[in-house]
This record gives C-alpha cells, structure tokens and sequence, in this order.
C-alpha cells in the first residue's frame, strides 16, 4: 500500500477521521477500515491509501489490436498490465473477476516494469484489463517513469475521473481506448453507476489535449442497440471529429447477464449507421475481414487489412497516406 493521492478530511461528530476521496465523482466518503465502491481506496485511521498499489494481476504481450487501438502503431505488440477494482458496477462486466472481485497478485514495482518492457522489446506499457484510473498512483508513477526512459503510454478505461487527477495523467499518456457505453444518462446511471456527462467531458478533453483516442461500445441486447441511441452517440462523436475510430463490439454472456450474444444482423446494421457519420468504424468480438480492416475514406482504397490480430499493410506509406488518392489518414505508424 501507499498513501493515496486527492482525498479531503470529511469529519463528523461520530467519526473525526472520516475522508473523501475526490479521485472520481462518486466522492466517496469513507470511515475507518472502510473502501470505496472501486474497493481499492481504503480509510486506514484518517488516511486514504491506494491498497493494489504495485499489485499486478494480469501481464502479458498483447496486440495493440486488442486493446482494442487500431489506428496506433498498427501491428505492434504491447506490455500490457491490470491490477484490480473498479468504479463502475456493469452486469455484464467481461472482466468481473478481476474488476469485481480480488484475485491472486504479485507486487511489480515500476521500475520493473519499464524493465520488463525494454527486454521485451515493448516501445510502451498498456495499462488495461481492469480500469487503470482506480489504479490512479502507480499508473501515474510508471508513466512518468516510462517517459523518462523513452516508452509510451497506453490506457484502456471507462473515462471516469475528476477533472484535476484526469489533466495529470494526460501529461505522461499518449493514446487512449474510452468506453463510451452508451448515450442515455438515465441508463449509464442506471447500468454502470456513473455520469455520462464526466464521461464525455472527458473524451473531448483528452481529444483536444493531443491524446490518440479510440473509443468502444459494447453492443447489449435490448439495452443500447437501438438506432436512436447509436445515431446520437455518433453524432456527438463527429461533433468532437469524425475521424475518432470508434470500435462497436458485440457482447457475449458475462458476470450477471446472460441474454443470448448480440446479434450479428444488428451488429452490422448499427456499423453501417455508425458509418453515416464517422470515418472509421469497426466491428468487434466478431471475425469478418471488411468490418476490421482500414479503408480511405475518400477512395476506400483498402490501407490495412486485420485478419484477426495479423496486419496486412496494403494501400498506406510511410506518411500514413493512402497511396491511391493521397489522402492523409488519422494514423500514428
């Protein structure tokens, strides 16, 4: 453990050593031996400590396909890691095992890490798999210390975070994957537990800070897979830019939910009203060779060909132009 970063004293006459966390806007107050809703920022006697501080539960070399970023450093593997704890409650969660429950860990201290990395010849480190924000202390911690030594960074989360920790973090990240669940208020209340508006707040932030964003829609049965609800997402998407690749991936039976896997009829009809309005739209959890693959959108002249995770550079050169029109695409190679 160590002490944890934006926590305020919150006393009250019952209990003098009450804090709140101001990390994210669920504003947690806390009393002794208490953890917040992520489960991993504790009120240890009037102090907040961060207790999954180096704890690492998952590592692996990863595609960056798969996290999923498909228009940064295509064809690259990637150190990626995940901790554990969560400050969203999705049913449906298709990590719940380490995002909602504790598993098995080994401490890695960050200085490790970049040394891992450099011996596996990873240009960076992702930090994903659970959600890196409640992992807020070690993940900034690495990320400064993976610049100083040269490498990037790369997160994969929900977006839910308080302006003031978020502007910190964006100094040491280069590329994000945000999940933008759905666009219902009511229904990311509902369902995840959160704010659309921080959300969104966020997503433009981060665009407009420089940040590489991609973003990723998990398709549910019967909860936002219907045409009103995707045309306003994408909408709201192409008023930030329309070239932001937004990733719909389709949903398979996970944690407490357990409707039949999205229908692939739907899938490719919500890809084509995504297309209406964004540039690059693709489809996940699912292996067909048009919905994952890169086209020019002004030609469509194919530039990247995605066979599952194998990349076939075809129509691009070394500018990230498309060689048949010469059209610049929103690529980092």
């Amino acid at each position: 453990m160590r002490e944890a970063l934006f926590y305020e004293e919150f006393p009250t006459a019952e209990e003098p050593k009450t804090i709140r966390c101001t990390l994210c806007p669920h504003l947690c107050v806390l009393t002794h031996h208490q953890a917040g809703l992520c489960m991993v920022r504790s009120n240890e006697n009037g102090v907040m400590y961060s207790t999954n501080y180096g704890r690492i539960s998952s590592i692996s070399m990863d595609p960056i396909e798969k996290k999923p970023l498909y228009h940064f450093h295509p064809g690259q593997m990637i150190l990626s890691v995940g901790s554990w704890g969560c400050n969203f409650r999705c049913p449906w969660c298709q990590n719940w095992e380490i995002a909602q429950e504790k598993p098995a860990t080994q401490n890695v201290y960050s200085d490790r890490l970049i040394d891992i990395a450099i011996n596996r010849q990873s240009d960076g480190i992702a930090f994903t798999y659970n959600e890196p924000l409640v992992w807020f202390e070690f993940v900034l911690d690495t990320t400064r210390m993976a610049n100083a030594n040269g490498l990037y960074n790369v997160l994969v989360t929900n977006g839910y975070i308080n302006e003031e920790p978020f502007h910190l973090l964006l100094q040491t990240v280069t590329a994000m994957n945000i999940d933008l669940k759905g666009f219902q208020a009511k229904w990311y209340k509902k369902r995840c537990g959160g704010d659309l508006e921080v959300v969104k707040r966020n997503i433009r932030k981060a665009y407009l800070e420089g940040i590489h964003i991609e973003l990723t829609t998990l398709i549910i049965p019967g909860e936002n897979d219907d045409d009103p609800t995707l045309r306003e997402l994408v909408e709201w998407v192409a008023s930030i830019s329309d070239t932001i690749p937004l990733h719909l991936t389709r949903y398979h039976p996970a944690h407490h939910f357990q409707k039949p896997p999205t229908d692939l009829s739907t899938m490719h009809h919500l890809y084509e009203v995504a297309r209406g309005s964004l540039q690059y739209v693709y489809l996940g959890n699912h292996n067909d060779l048009d919905t994952s693959s890169t086209y020019c959108p002004s030609c469509n002249h194919l530039a990247i060909q995605r066979i599952g995770y194998e990349i076939r550079r075809f129509g691009i050169n070394e500018q990230g132009e498309c060689t048949q029109c010469g059209k610049k695409l929103n690529l980092i190679l």
